[in-house]
């Protein structure tokens, strides 16, 4: 009896913003390496995560959501960003919400159309439909929007159906050997994480418009004395997101960065020393040549 072949190869995990990618990826290779929150457009740039088992290798990239929300430079970025990996992969995963349809999850499958790949359609957040049941109707509409190869519920919550997921995308992926080291999970470098944590603990602390006119940026990352010492520059669009972002006296600041400390301390699995500026740079999100200085870049 011959041992089945290794297969391995890209998947990109597409939708639209806040269905749940980005937690589905952290789940599917066992670790936290792209952030997340309840608001939409917090996945800014393409990230890959790799997960080695016996039976081959997934490379997922995870993709900022397709949207129509908005023309600003930034978002024209995401959204050239989660089209291109179309382009790039063997597989798609068509990432959609139980019991909901709108215009952008439209947008996403006629962005697949066009990139004619092959896709599985995965429906997240089933931990939210009572009774099961009720799902029913919605797998078997969803079936017929498109020819995909298999339609699979899950939670990326509490893990359901994940496990299946896995094995059934990986049986459409090419036979070949790893394309990565098996002890590697990502492509991206500490400071880019570094970076991301320090992002999503503004996304998570503060009102819904202000996390968006906010990015940050690491201008030093080095090891010394045994721990990690990391300065970062939070850059704003105005003077008065400036404030918010400080809060009385600067508290509201203090509790995020130390916050985000801990959680690289975590991440990191050592000591960090943080230190944290924000500064103005006036419409940078609509702007390309700032959203290229600040790593916004194709």
């Amino acid at each position: 009896m011959t041992d089945s072949p290794y297969h391995s190869g890209y998947v990109a995990l597409v939708g639209r913003p806040n269905v749940g990618k980005s937690t589905l990826l952290n789940r599917l290779i066992g670790q936290k390496v792209a952030i997340t929150s309840h608001k939409p457009q917090t996945t800014r740039h393409r990230i890959l995560g790799i997960q080695t088992r016996k039976d081959g290798q997934i490379i997922y990239i995870d993709t900022p959501g397709i949207h129509d929300r908005g023309g600003q430079a930034l978002n024209r970025y995401l959204n050239r960003a989660a089209h291109s990996a179309l382009q790039e992969v063997d597989l798609a995963l068509f990432v959609v919400q139980a019991g909901m349809w709108n215009r952008e999850d439209e947008m996403v499958l006629k962005a697949i159309k066009q990139a004619g790949i092959p896709t599985i359609a995965v429906v997240n957040k089933i931990d939210t439909v009572r009774p099961r049941e009720a799902l029913l109707p919605y797998l078997a509409e969803l079936g017929q929007r498109h020819d995909f190869l298999e339609v699979v519920p899950v939670s990326a919550k509490d893990g359901t159906q994940v496990e299946t997921l896995e094995t059934v995308l990986l049986k459409y992926l090419p036979v070949g050997e790893a394309i990565f080291p098996e002890d590697q999970l990502t492509d991206r470098p500490e400071r880019f994480f570094a970076a991301e944590i320090l992002r999503e603990q503004i996304i998570r602390r503060y009102h819904e418009e202000l996390p968006y006119a906010v990015t940050v940026e690491i201008e030093r990352f080095e090891e010394k004395d045994g721990r990690y010492v990391i300065g970062a520059v939070i850059w704003v669009e105005r003077d008065s997101q400036r404030g918010i972002l400080l809060g009385r006296q600067g508290q509201a600041m203090k509790e995020a960065a130390s916050a985000a400390r801990r959680n690289m301390e975590e991440f990191f699995q050592t000591r960090v020393h943080l230190d944290v500026w924000i500064k103005v740079k006036k419409s940078w999100s609509s702007d390309e040549t700032s959203l290229a200085q600040l790593g916004y870049s194709d």
